[in-house]
């Protein structure tokens, strides 16, 4: 049968806005809890006690954000039953692993870790509980590793194979599935980009304070240790965010030419548009503005390695449906005979291109009856919203200069102590605090709408992984989810601001009572 689009589009929306919501809270877990291991180590080091104060006071704001985040994350993986079962009943074996595990990790590793880091500080030793911090800084990161992993799989899936006996996917290579390269950028990547967040929160918040003359020295100490802490994410986003565009070349062409809005295959090296207005109809980008090389040089690592155009990955997808169609009347004729030898030898010939087949049931019930109008509809389908690729990637990547820019300023201030004296930059790292969480949701913006349409990349197109329900039964539970997590939202951005305006010296974390005296500068 045909799919109905308005259940596959409103469980799309759903999944999107809820791992949006999501994507919220968990960049700053990845990226304030760093900033309380360095604090706490330099406690543990100095034994001043306004380190202390400091860790406790920043804790307070990434107890309330960590809570948060596993509220929304629960809800989102319940999705995978609920709106996408085919999906997880397809690729479960495969997907199910890692999933598993970064559950295990966040309720038990984390939880407990959390709990001790609260509750030990009169109950361990001061090494004792920098330990527990460290390892909740570790633990947190490893939790993302794992989601990575089976995000990862879904863009490149590696060390599995289609069974037409199950009618699965199955592993044949956890090590594979591991150790994925696309794994390993979007890992480094997305985790230094959460590094960006929690510098950017403890960086505007305590420009806050240094703008009203409070907590002077407190204040002063969290800049310093964001702006340097910071001024180091911010380099390694960029830098990772090449190899992150490397595996896209290598693995997602269509993703890579939408992005670039590249409509033809330039001669290598590929020119890198800065700016341009794509125009899908007409298949050409009007006013763009090019630099010459850049883009080979990041997509291909080479001089002489060219970028698949638009137009031509469509053509190579119409050949890759014909080779698929193959595939799935072999795999058809398997399920009746298994020991069909002809039967077995075309799958094993064209397994690799059996989803390509899978996007024609979208226009047609059975893809062996699909006619050159169907195929053309379907190898058109692979491409994905180039305006919002194009536009979103750039965005994100101007967001990542102006975040090197202002981390290095402000680590120069730091430097000269000087930092309560240049107000405009105050106010500028103020208005800055939601340029971070922008910049990481576009990301995920281009990851994942740039794979449409598929679910898992080649293998299961996203219209064939949606549960079988009504348009109204997905109607109500999106409504659910939206109220829920909306009111989560409010809730964690009113304790956010609350705690952030009372500030340490309300809540009886400040003065400390040892203060150093090179600080003590303020005229506050």
């Amino acid at each position: 049968m045909i799919i109905d689009s308005d259940v596959v589009t409103l469980s799309r929306v759903q999944f999107a806005l809820t791992a949006l919501y999501h994507f919220l809270f968990v960049p700053l877990t990845l990226g304030l809890v760093w900033m309380l291991a360095i604090m706490e180590s330099v406690y543990v080091m100095t034994g001043r006690e306004v380190w202390k104060r400091m860790v406790q006071f920043w804790g307070v704001l990434f107890g309330i954000n960590f809570a948060m985040g596993v509220a929304t994350g629960i809800t989102m993986e319940f999705q995978f039953g609920m709106n996408w079962a085919y999906y997880a009943h397809y690729v479960g074996d495969v997907f199910g692993t890692p999933l598993a595990i970064e559950g295990l990790m966040a309720f038990f590793l984390e939880a407990t870790l959390v709990g001790v880091f609260f509750m030990g500080w009169t109950r361990i030793s001061r090494v004792s509980h920098l330990l527990v911090t460290w390892f909740l800084a570790l633990g947190t990161n490893l939790s993302a590793l794992w989601i990575l992993i089976a995000n990862a799989w879904m863009q490149n899936p590696v060390g599995a194979k289609f069974n037409p006996q199950t009618m699965r996917m199955e592993v044949t290579s956890f090590s594979d599935v591991l150790f994925n390269p696309v794994a390993q950028a979007k890992f480094v990547h997305t985790v230094s980009a959460g590094y960006v967040v929690g510098s950017m929160f403890v960086l505007s918040i305590s420009a806050w304070y240094l703008l009203r003359g409070r907590n002077v020295d407190f204040a002063k100490r969290s800049m310093t240790v964001a702006a340097s802490f910071g001024l180091a994410a911010a380099l390694s986003v960029v830098v990772l965010g090449d190899e992150s565009g490397y595996a896209v070349s290598e693995n997602q062409k269509m993703k890579m030419a939408a992005i670039e809005a590249m409509w033809e295959t330039e001669p290598p090296p590929a020119s890198f548009t800065v700016f341009g207005i794509p125009d899908v109809q007409n298949r050409t980008t009007h006013f763009a503005l090019h630099v010459p090389w850049v883009m080979g040089l990041i997509g291909t690592r080479s001089l002489d390695k060219p970028i698949p155009g638009i137009n031509n990955l469509v053509e190579d997808t119409k050949g890759k449906i014909g080779d698929g169609i193959q595939a799935y009347d072999a795999m058809l004729t398997l399920r009746k005979n298994p020991n069909d030898a002809q039967a077995n030898a075309t799958l094993s010939q064209y397994d690799g291109d059996m989803g390509y087949a899978l996007l024609l049931k979208r226009y047609v019930a059975d893809p062996r009856q699909a006619t050159p109008a169907d195929i053309q509809k379907a190898a058109d389908s692979t491409i994905p919203n180039v305006p919002v690729l194009f536009w979103a990637f750039r965005i994100m990547v101007a967001c990542g200069f102006y975040f090197i820019a202002l981390f290095a300023y402000a680590f120069w201030l730091a430097s000269k102590r000087q930092l309560d004296n240049k107000r405009w930059f105050l106010r500028l790292a103020l208005c800055s605090l939601p340029l971070p969480w922008v910049a990481a949701e576009l990301g995920w913006v281009v990851a994942e709408y740039g794979r449409q349409p598929w679910a898992i990349e080649g293998i299961l197109p996203t219209s064939l992984g949606v549960s079988s329900l009504t348009a109204g039964q997905v109607w109500t539970s999106l409504g659910g989810f939206v109220l829920f997590y909306t009111a989560l939202a409010v809730i964690d951005a009113t304790l956010m601001a609350k705690y952030a305006r009372k500030g340490p010296d309300e809540l009886g974390l400040w003065p400390a009572r040892d203060i150093d005296p090179a600080y003590s500068t303020s005229k506050a």
